[in-house]
């Protein structure tokens, strides 16, 4: 199965792993960095730079800025307004590369759809945010939606309700919501799990560890998105940037995952032209263990086989035996048809 967004881009079996770079707030709030890591997103070859549209008001509750009031400020300072966000999408458009975002209030959500985003990104901690789900579901715009935090009760229910609202384009990506995540937590047969739960849907990865071999690991079990946070410099202070992936490393990643999926090729087993022409090289040819006079009878212990593969097969050697020699054959040479009465 596939899910078609909404620029015509198709992700699952069968097509190219569709790599998101997710920027967070690794911008800082400054648009010219913004700007820099979407040129970089292009250069790595990712498919879609994500952001994150919440504001002070839009992510936490006042109770929360009372006792932690400097939390406040950062997210003020890293947050982007529409109007930096639309300088950015208009970015986005001349670098052609998609762009999207993850709305944490339906004015969000309705500056998104406005804009006509490839999908929706629904972060893993609205799982059980039900009006919500609800809401975004009714745009008709293709939902990628993390399951980070979320048992299977949760994740069922969560899809149940998307599609009681109408819309069946779903992408149900496997994430472990700790920044970073550590290898012994990631479990990713959880991306078989959810193939087999959820087989009408395609089935992604959100990676928060560090490297890139989760991601190619991921695409092996079958996963057909990959979301990996972006940073040009990790060593900066910032909201996950620590976890983040560089450049260099996200295009690592990039070609990793595309090789990966290229070599997964066929359930069913197929020989290569190029590996049938390997046979005469590679594959050994019965050849005669010793020297023989006309007349002999070949049995078992008369034949071996050896290099190169371009005389009888090894296979075939039940035809000779018991067959009578034209001529004098030496040994450690190629068994030929001629040689038989």
């Amino acid at each position: 199965m596939s899910i078609k967004f909404k620029d015509g881009t198709e992700v699952g079996q069968g097509w190219s792993p569709y790599v998101i770079a997710e920027v967070n707030s690794s911008h800082n709030g400054d648009v010219n960095v913004a700007k820099k890591m979407i040129d970089a997103a292009v250069e790595c070859g990712c498919n879609c730079v994500k952001f994150q549209s919440w504001s002070t008001e839009s992510l936490y509750s006042k109770t929360y800025y009372a006792q932690n009031p400097i939390s406040k400020r950062f997210v003020k300072k890293f947050a982007l307004s529409e109007e930096q966000l639309l300088d950015i999408v208009e970015y986005c458009s001349e670098k052609k590369i998609a762009f999207s975002s993850t709305p944490y209030s339906k004015k969000e959500v309705d500056f998104l759809v406005k804009n006509k985003v490839p999908f929706i990104k629904i972060a893993s901690m609205e799982l059980n945010n039900y009006d919500f789900l609800e809401y975004i579901a009714k745009t008709g715009f293709p939902i990628v939606l993390s399951t980070g935090m979320g048992d299977m009760d949760e994740i069922r229910k969560a899809v149940s309700v998307i599609e009681s609202a109408g819309n069946k384009n779903i992408c149900l990506l496997h994430c472990i919501s700790i920044y970073p995540a550590a290898p012994e937590t990631i479990n990713l047969y959880n991306i078989c799990m959810l193939k087999n739960e959820f087989p009408d849907y395609t089935i992604g990865f959100s990676d928060h560890s560090i490297g890139t071999e989760m991601a190619s690991a991921a695409i092996a079990l079958g996963a057909c998105l990959i979301e990996k946070h972006l940073t040009l410099d990790k060593t900066k202070i910032g909201m996950d940037n620590q976890m983040a992936t560089e450049p260099d490393e996200m295009k690592k990643l990039v070609d990793s995952c595309r090789n990966v999926q290229q070599a997964l090729g066929s359930y069913e087993r197929i020989v290569s032209k190029e590996e049938i022409e390997q046979r005469t090289k590679m594959r050994r040819s019965l050849i005669y263990v010793r020297d023989m006079k006309a007349g002999e009878i070949i049995g078992a212990e008369d034949l071996d086989g050896k290099r190169p593969g371009i005389g009888v097969a090894l296979d075939d050697k039940k035809k000779y035996l018991g067959r009578t020699l034209r001529h004098d054959v030496e040994s450690d040479t190629l068994l030929e048809e001629k040689d038989f009465m």
